[in-house]
């Protein structure tokens, strides 16, 4: 193999795996025209011709997801109802109004501990995470890890979870449809686990759980109130754990946010 060619199959490879092809069917190719194989069809008996093998059959079709206004109803109606996570993960193993259920390789629900008085919320599970089934497993993971340590917490002391559940393929970002589907399921956790702090992790679910159009950059820092209905959670937006590892300049910024909610929970 050419220098050449070894580079495009490298990236042949990678486009695979942004596009979440995370495995083979074979270890080989087969190439079913080989001249062995057309010379076994040849030399074949002539009261046994060789019959071109029978077209598939068409695969069956899966039933189409619900429009996305039915979708969302019905998970509203859903996720309201259940009493406690156990049946809230349930539901969402059973819940197909969704699209990235069937794309994704399981259900990433939730990690670490319930009754905790932290809860962190990110936006969507990455590869690392689809493969495990936990959230914030890979880089991003670790170095969140490494900041709760900071301040005297782990995963045992801290409640993790994500406004989408699934994967998106390649990790593209979630469309609005996608994002206000999962919104009442992770409403419902949230209730459910009912901490003091909920902290929220980056952009996009600052901008979903808190209700603001405005940059992490200007709600960073900021204490807001999340209102489950019930109660109001004392709620603050920091830099998500990918983002400071693409942009390390930040740290400081959210070591001080870090610092805040340590205070918070004194």
């Amino acid at each position: 193999m050419t220098p050449d060619r070894a580079l495009t199959a490298h990236e042949l490879l990678a486009f695979y795996l942004e596009a979440g092809v995370d495995c083979a069917l074979m270890d080989e190719p087969v190439n079913r025209v080989s001249d062995e194989r057309l010379a076994a069809a040849r030399d074949a008996p002539q009261s046994s011709p060789v019959r071109p093998a029978p077209a598939p059959m068409p695969m069956a079709r899966t039933e189409a997801p619900p429009a996305p206004d039915v979708a969302i109803q019905s998970a509203r109606e859903a996720a309201r109802t259940a009493p406690s996570l156990d049946v809230l993960r349930a539901m969402l193993e059973q819940f197909d109004g969704c699209a990235l259920k069937s794309t994704a390789t399981r259900l990433v629900f939730a990690d670490g501990n319930p009754q905790a008085r932290v809860m962190l919320v990110g936006e969507a599970p990455g590869r690392e995470e689809d493969i495990e089934g936990l959230p914030f497993v890979g880089r991003s993971g670790q170095l969140l890890n490494r900041m709760i340590a900071a301040i005297g917490l782990d995963r045992t002391k801290v409640y993790i979870a994500n406004v989408i559940p699934w994967r998106p393929p390649g990790n593209r970002t979630p469309t609005p449809q996608e994002t206000q589907i999962c919104l009442p399921f992770i409403q419902r956790q949230i209730e459910l686990v009912n901490p003091d702090v909920l902290v929220t992790l980056g952009n996009p679910s600052t901008q979903t759980l808190l209700s603001t159009r405005e940059g992490i950059m200007k709600t960073r820092g900021r204490w807001l109130d999340y209102d489950t209905g019930t109660r109001k959670i004392k709620a603050m937006a920091t830099f998500h754990p990918a983002y400071l590892l693409r942009s390390p300049s930040y740290k400081r910024l959210a070591w001080q946010d870090l610092r805040a909610i340590a205070k918070a929970l004194a």
